[in-house]
């Protein structure tokens, strides 16, 4: 559970996209935003960690949206998360096939991304164990990465290792170590919070754990803490080290992985073949996340099914557990990859990317306003807080300003663009996509079945399991 969740945060977020924060935001900035966003996913987990281990269900905030706030909010909630992970799924697919071309530049990308979606839904489909093993191997690989890197890093900083130490040097030139004031650190909030993601798989992986009611608070409390090191221990090293202005960190690209700020650390520190190195790492970061993102939309797709908000046959489970017509149709939607022979890979990659964030974004939203619900469930029935198996820290405040800020970086992810003026029709449409359609599936739901808001005092807080369930 703990490496599942370790494993989907860790991705191409960090080893990629990290050197264009630190060269918009300058090192103070991107750290500053790194841990806002890494404190907002602590108190977004303490809330799902309540809900999970009072509750374990594969349907996870779906499920507990639709008990504790509304039937439509858990609808919307529950397709917005499988859309999430689905685009995801086609997303890195795409960087799949950028990644390969470092090695084979002429070959074509469809033929990359069909082997490696068979590759991920080949886990998927042999079992549950057979997902939870190959994400294993796949999340050991990422934070071994990460922790030689961060060794490696340190040795250089300290001047053992690198040639000269360059001190605070970087923090202090030019406009470091914050550049373009608070603006700069709201625009990469959402690169941020994108890099963040999949910390929520507990929850949908606990549908299917073995006492969860044990190791779902175990992973709540040590991964966090484990990732947000990774991360503000990555940002600070690259900070010592790269200028922030540094031409290779503001075109790092998962085109290009010479422009890593891991490759360009690593190739400092006198790593032979850095850039295969970490071409390498980013691939099995990427087949890490695309299998993450294959099982948790096929779980939210069954569950869905089994609350009656999608179809019957995807109900149906093969000998092996696994929900067969509901991988497959998320499978499917993995075929927008191929869109890359159309519009390009770059652009195809950007438009995934945008869309899954905000996606997410819309899921923390949700996660923080039920868990808030939950608590007022729980007081209106005379329950006491003594009979959760794990509690929240810092409730009320805790999923209140996870709240808030999650809406802040929904409202705000295109404000500088919107005062500079760069903003387009086209980069408008792919950053705000998610929140309409997710509008369009809570209120169409409302207005189609007449659902009405759970009032706390009628909120289903029984606690029995998909399996018991069915």
């Amino acid at each position: 559970m703990t490496m599942i969740a370790m494993g989907g945060a860790i991705g191409t977020g960090l080893f990629v996209a990290s050197g264009n924060s630190i060269a918009t935001a300058g090192p103070g900035g991107a750290l500053a935003a790194y841990v806002a966003i890494g404190l907002m996913v602590y108190l977004l987990m303490q809330s799902l960690g309540e809900m999970s281990a009072w509750r374990p269900t594969s349907g996870s905030f779906g499920d507990h949206a639709g008990r504790y706030v509304s039937s439509s909010f858990g609808f919307a909630i529950g397709w917005n998360y499988w859309f999430n992970w689905a685009i995801t799924l086609a997303a890195e697919l795409v960087a799949a096939a950028l990644v390969m071309r470092y090695w084979f530049p002429d070959s074509p990308s469809w033929l990359w991304s069909a082997l490696f979606l068979l590759i991920v839904f080949g886990l998927n489909a042999l079992s549950t164990r057979a997902y939870g093993e190959g994400e294993f191997w796949l999340a050991a690989i990422k934070v071994a990465a990460v922790v030689v890197f961060l060794a490696l890093g340190v040795l250089m900083i300290l001047g053992i290792l690198g040639g000269e130490n360059p001190g605070f040097t970087n923090w202090t030139a030019g406009e470091a170590p914050f550049v373009g004031g608070p603006i700069t650190v709201l625009a990469i909030f959402m690169v941020a919070g994108f890099s963040f993601q999949g910390t929520e798989l507990v929850g949908v992986a606990a549908g299917e754990a073995k006492d969860p009611e044990t190791t779902v608070p175990k992973a709540i409390r040590t991964v966090f803490f484990r990732i947000l090191l990774f991360y503000v221990g990555a940002i600070t090293v690259i900070g010592f080290l790269l200028p922030y202005n540094n031409p290779h960190l503001l075109a790092s690209d998962i085109q290009d992985v010479a422009m890593s700020p891991f490759t360009l650390v690593l190739q400092n520190a006198g790593v032979a073949f850095a850039a295969s190195v970490m071409n390498a790492v980013i691939l099995t970061a990427i087949l890490s996340a695309g299998n993450s993102g294959l099982y948790a939309s096929t779980r939210m797709l069954w569950s869905l099914a089994m609350e009656g908000k999608a179809p019957r046959f995807l109900r149906k489970l093969n000998k092996r557990g696994v929900p067969m017509y509901a991988l497959l149709i998320t499978s499917a939607f993995g075929l927008l990859a191929f869109g890359t022979t159309w519009f390009g890979d770059g652009a195809v990659y950007t438009w995934l990317i945008n869309a899954s964030a905000l996606a997410g974004f819309i899921v923390w939203a949700g996660i923080a306003w039920t868990h808030y619900n939950f608590r007022k469930a729980f007081k209106a029935q005379g329950r006491s807080v003594s009979e959760l198996p794990f509690r929240a820290k810092f409730f009320p405040a805790g999923p209140v300003v996870a709240l808030a800020m999650c809406l802040l970086v929904i409202v705000g992810q295109s404000y500088e663009a919107f005062i500079n003026g760069t903003i387009t029709p086209l980069s408008l449409l792919s950053s705000y996509l998610g929140l309409p359609l997710f509008l369009a599936f809570w209120w169409g739901h409302k207005l189609v079945t007449k659902s009405q808001r759970v009032q706390p005092a009628q909120a289903d807080l029984s606690r029995n399991r998909d399996d018991e369930a069915a």
